[in-house]
């Protein structure tokens, strides 16, 4: 393992003369709040910056060169994988205050942003020039488009319109030697050498730091419509999800909610949902008024002729909202449920998912967990959050993570849909990866990174 400088005087003393002292986190107590992200890991720093400038961060990395200390990017800290998380000490480099929206193109349909810019933010600004960012992780009013991009992360539209990387142009980035790059075009097509930008989104901040982005638009959609589905239990709600998908459909979102999350927000729900096994489909269409309005109902129709047991049509804006903020606060009541959360976002073909779905009470019963599923059943992204009721057979449990991802990977599916790897899951990449996969992409890290100063210690086992 590399050896990296503690952050002494003399390199404090070089930062703020610098980047200067205003940048500098000096309170203990907010500093804090950067040893930790939506993960349960936690990592102190030994010192915190918030810069609001391109320079300052290409002079905080020669500086990181130049006595050999690492330096974390972060954004908005909603990951769930501990990314952003200073595993081997140095500087959490936050770029929440570079968070302008510098131009939305109606003409190119084209946004240009800032990495600390709030997913939220982005999408009101294009929506109110009739345009729309489709990508939408949960928290948009906490996770930062850099952050999105630095994951590729998702959220409920990705079964129609496909994650971060889709609509990512080009990108500016700071390299971890503090040399400026621009990668990609303004343009739609560019096939002008390697693909830096999609090589850069997802790769986790660490083979350089995002100080801007261009960002593609689409159309406002016309119209939103939806529909909640009942069914007796999960399988056969995953089964509705491939019939509705198979038979041409392609909603904005499905979503799905097993009978342990219904259970946790029944006195968020808009109506009773009977049975032990219950499931809850989310679906929403959006499009040109006439046509959404005919497909919900077709799909509703199917939905019942699979087998839902209640239709509960959502129209309107408000009731969709309802609905919406139910299927938000699941996360959160797992998490204040439970003495032990492992939150696993795998993804299996959507053949697969009531294969996978219909499992889980063997995984339980073998050893002594209890699983709560949600997600994006519509693209197989299947959030698995996995508890205990206490942290005192840790080895058990973790055996049982283990032997469910193996079961993914055997469907054909894959650990992480969307959170990434960070520090969290790095210990399963052998899993998915071949060793000559993972030595590539460690070679690449070093073609980028040769002194391991830009967010080291994630991703690839050490």
């Amino acid at each position: 393992m590399i050896e990296y400088s503690p952050i002494t005087d003399e390199i404090r003393s070089r930062i703020v003369r610098e980047l200067g002292d205003e940048c500098i986190v000096s309170n203990p107590d907010e500093a804090g709040t950067y040893a930790q992200d939506a993960s349960e890991l936690r990592y102190t720093p030994e010192m915190v910056i918030r810069v609001e400038e391109t320079q300052q961060i290409r002079r905080l990395m020669r500086l990181a060169n130049e006595y050999r200390f690492p330096v974390t990017p972060r954004g908005g800290g909603s990951g769930l994988a501990g990314g952003c998380l200073p595993v081997r000490g140095g500087i959490v480099l936050s770029l929440e205050n570079m968070n302008r929206i510098l131009s939305v193109h109606t003409e190119d349909l084209v946004a240009e942003v800032e990495p600390g810019t709030l997913t939220k933010t982005l999408r009101d600004a294009a929506q109110s020039k009739g345009l729309f960012f489709p990508p939408d992780p949960a928290g948009m009013d906490q996770s930062t488009i850099g952050g999105n991009a630095a994951t590729n992360a998702g959220g409920p539209s990705c079964v129609k319109y496909g994650t971060t990387k889709d609509y990512v142009l080009g990108l500016e980035v700071v390299l971890p030697s503090g040399r400026l790059i621009k990668t990609g075009t303004r343009t739609r097509k560019g096939v002008v050498g390697y693909d830096l930008t999609q090589l850069l989104v997802g790769s986790e901040g660490t083979l350089g730091i995002i100080t801007g982005l261009i960002l593609k638009l689409i159309p406002f959609p016309e119209a939103v419509s939806g529909t909640s589905a009942v069914f007796n239990d999960l399988p056969v709600a995953m089964g509705a999800v491939t019939k509705i998908l198979t038979s041409g459909h392609l909603p904005s979102a499905i979503e799905f909610l097993d009978a342990k999350c219904l259970s946790l927000v029944n006195d968020l729900l808009p109506f009773k949902v009977p049975g032990e096994k219950s499931t809850l489909l989310i679906i929403e269409l959006d499009g040109a008024p006439e046509q959404i309005r005919h497909e919900i109902d077709v799909i509703g129709k199917i939905c019942e002729d699979v087998g839902a047991t209640y239709l509960l049509p959502a129209p309107d804006k408000e009731e969709r909202e309802l609905i919406w903020e139910m299927r938000r606060q699941v996360s959160l009541r797992i998490h204040d449920n439970s003495a032990l959360y492992i939150p696993e976002d795998v993804a299996v073909p959507l053949g697969k998912i009531p294969a996978l779905v219909a499992e889980l009470p063997k995984f339980e019963a073998e050893y002594g967990l209890k699983i709560y599923a949600f997600g994006h059943a519509g693209d197989g992204n299947i959030h698995l959050n996995i508890t205990a009721q206490n942290r005192d057979n840790m080895t058990r449990v973790e055996k049982g993570v283990k032997t469910i991802l193996s079961r993914v990977i055997q469907m054909g599916g894959t650990i992480s849909g969307e959170h990434g790897i960070g520090e969290a899951k790095k210990r399963y990449l052998p899993m998915e990866l071949s060793a000559e996969s993972i030595r590539l992409q460690t070679k690449i890290k070093n073609v980028f990174d040769p002194n391991m100063v830009l967010n080291p210690g994630k991703i690839f086992p050490e």
